[in-house]
């Protein structure tokens, strides 16, 4: 790996502390680049694994560092924390800190990933109503929910990981989404409902086909949860885990293109609209080559990697395109999930195993085609059918009908 030079006056500012952050960073070095690197993150600690949060909730940053201290000193790679980007000149090849300071660039990388979005309703602003983004995030819910009734909104990744982490440690779990099964809308309702009945025995209580009307205060602290079927849910802490949006508001007047809700339009090589601007991790509406080069946003954190690391290798002029299959997982219980594909728009789904026993693969066809497959205790089925993905082969309905396995004769 290569370390800077005083004699290279090239700067690239990657504004944002995530994985796809600190993929860049680390493979502008990898591949000899030896300007100056600077990262500008509004976190207050170095790039940590932000993944594994809610499922460790105590976990501070030291403890989920992506890299240590001295990594960053002997690459001088440049960690400017506490540094939120509020404006950017695309003209003067400049970003602008809520701190007063302005940082010039000769390229400029976007990786500021994404926003947890808040309740919007009365009370949400109630001490005890929060959100997860950041290890002091983490450890405070895990703080406050020791022995208290904890209601978590949001059914998907983040509120079971959540949920599982808590369940053993409140007083009670409860859990609200607006799908009457956790993950409804990625893996069906039959595999959801079976992740469904994994939390149920443990302890977490459901919620479904709801939302939160408001949350009602007593003396400054929490004491209910109101939903919009009419029921009231005793709460001491709510977490919100109802998803996120881009982070990208500084760029509203800078000229790089966005799509309607703030996502950075991108081509295959992570550039943006302007020149020298470049995007990667949640933050972008890429081309997905198994979308047939349809553009997509994927909040994956080995996805943010891939295309932090595309957008260094065009940075360093060496024209590669985003060809990574979507990969990932997620624990609760002691259980893994594996995911690999895009299942979105699926239009059958193919199940074999038991799911209720968590021994299964899920194919998710569309146009007769296997587009993603997601498996409990069947590995390494997920990682191959990737392999087959990322080989350019289409996996067809036929194939895994009768037997999961019938697609490994495409393996190279």
């Amino acid at each position: 790996m290569a370390c800077g030079s005083p004699d290279v006056e090239t700067t690239v500012l990657i504004i944002g502390g995530g994985g796809s952050a600190i993929a860049c960073a680390e493979t502008l070095r990898q591949e000899g680049f030896k300007g100056k690197v600077i990262m500008a993150t509004k976190e207050n600690c170095p790039p940590y694994d932000r993944p594994k949060l809610s499922k460790a909730l105590t976990s501070t940053g030291v403890d989920l560092a992506l890299r240590k201290p001295e990594f960053f000193l002997i690459y001088d790679i440049d960690i400017e924390t506490g540094k939120e980007a509020i404006s950017v000149d695309t003209m003067l090849k400049s970003v602008s800190f809520t701190d007063g300071d302005t940082i010039n660039y000769d390229t400029l990388v976007i990786a500021t990933g994404g926003r947890p979005r808040s309740l919007g309703v009365s009370g949400s602003d109630i001490p005890e109503v929060l959100l997860l983004r950041s290890p002091d995030d983490a450890n405070k819910i895990a703080s406050l929910s020791k022995g208290k009734n904890a209601v978590i909104v949001g059914n998907s990744f983040i509120g079971m990981e959540v949920a599982a982490y808590l369940v053993g440690k409140a007083k009670s779990v409860t859990l609200v989404g607006r799908s009457e099964v956790p993950f409804q809308a990625v893996l069906g309702q039959k595999i959801g409902d079976s992740l469904k009945k994994m939390s149920e025995e443990k302890g977490v209580k459901f919620v479904g086909g709801a939302s939160v009307e408001k949350c009602i205060g007593s003396d400054g602290h929490l004491t209910e949860v109101v939903l919009n079927n009419g029921n009231t849910i005793s709460a001491d802490i709510c977490i919100v885990g109802a998803g996120v949006t881009p982070a990208t508001d500084f760029l509203r007047n800078s000229g790089i293109d966005l799509t309607r809700n703030g996502l950075v339009e991108v081509n295959q090589f992570m550039k943006s609209s302007k020149d020298n601007v470049f995007a990667c991790g949640d933050v972008t509406h890429f081309p997905l080559f198994l979308n047939g080069g349809d553009k997509v946003n994927i909040g994956h954190w080995q996805m943010a990697h891939a295309q932090g690391r595309i957008a260094a290798l065009n940075i360093m002029e060496q024209d590669t395109e985003i060809q990574s299959v979507p990969f990932f997982w997620t624990q609760m219980h002691g259980k893994s999930l594996r995911y690999c594909g895009y299942g979105a728009g699926h239009d059958d789904i193919v199940i074999h195993g038991q799911p209720d026993d968590l021994n299964f693969i899920a194919f998710y066809i569309k146009d007769n085609c296997v587009k993603a497959a997601a498996s409990m205790n069947m590995d390494p089925l997920v990682s191959q059918i990737a392999e087959v993905m990322a080989s350019g082969n289409t996996i067809t309905k036929d194939e895994i009908l009768e037997d999961p396995k019938g697609f490994q004769h495409r393996l190279l």
